[in-house]
């Protein structure tokens, strides 16, 4: 828990806000619809312990709704509008400004929240006056030996090794390995060679009913609590080398410019 003292403290200490955003959407039979959600809130926390003596961080409770419409019509899935998120972003932005920090952190954890945070973060600059940044943490880059465990390799898109792996790591409880199934291979697959394929170059407006009976585009049964927590501290420790360096990033100046102002 963070008191407003603490908050006033860390922004004395020039610090970043960090601000886990999830998704609330069907991951198949085996995982739960917060498990974007649960990912983003976890990497947040082990970053902010990691950078602990090097930066003040302050984290935000979990966004828990993304932009979700790739998923729309399955029961579990609960989308904002592109409007509403950007909204959420701005209005998260205003009040960490009026707490007297200057950073933030966006720690994504939903495919599909990347674009528009991007978006949210120029606008935050412009409105805001705030340095503000987005991550999407799942997609860091993991070690070779790790990489190569993923069998399915690009087409581990949704509900599949990583996510399955990384909540048996953070949250076992939660997982139900005997209805993992994997699903939607075969159909990415055969639109490999199509310059309009999913999770290509270009941008596809796809849905997962186009590829999937199950709402698993990957192969969870491969999935390894071992595996899930090597990935997860890989990525961590990742994500705390961003927070310090967000932390080191100059402030917009017009921001600078419209503090002086005031001092004057």
């Amino acid at each position: 828990m963070t008191s407003s003292t603490q908050v006033a403290a860390i922004a004395a200490r020039d610090g970043v806000a960090l601000v886990p955003i999830g998704a609330t959407e069907q991951h198949g039979p085996h995982l739960p619809v917060t498990t974007d959600t649960t990912i983003a809130a976890a990497f947040a926390t082990a970053a902010s312990a990691r950078v602990a003596r090097d930066v003040a961080t302050w984290v935000l409770p979990a966004v828990p709704f993304g932009f979700s419409p790739e998923h729309a019509g399955r029961p579990g899935t609960v989308s904002l509008s592109p409007r509403t998120l950007l909204a959420v972003a701005d209005d998260i932005g205003r009040g960490v400004a009026a707490s007297g920090i200057r950073r933030l952190l966006f720690v994504n954890g939903h495919g599909g929240n990347p674009e528009l945070l991007h978006v949210a973060c120029r606008q935050l600059r412009e409105r805001r006056g705030l340095a503000a940044f987005a991550v999407h943490v799942p997609g860091l880059a993991l070690p070779p030996e790790l990489a190569e465990g993923v069998t399915t390799g690009d087409l581990d898109a949704h509900a599949g090794h990583y996510e399955t792996s990384v909540l048996l790591a953070l949250d076992p409880a939660s997982v139900d390995m005997d209805a993992a199934r994997a699903d939607g291979l075969d159909e990415v697959t055969a639109a490999a060679d199509s310059l309009t394929r999913p999770f290509g170059a270009v941008s596809v407006p796809w849905h997962v009913d186009d590829l999937s009976h199950s709402g698993v585009i990957g192969d969870p049964t491969t999935a390894d609590a071992g595996w899930g927590e090597r990935a997860f501290a890989a990525q961590a420790a990742a994500l705390a080398d961003i927070v310090r360096a967000v932390a080191a990033h100059p402030l917009p100046d017009e921001w600078v410019h419209s503090r002086r102002g005031d001092a004057e």
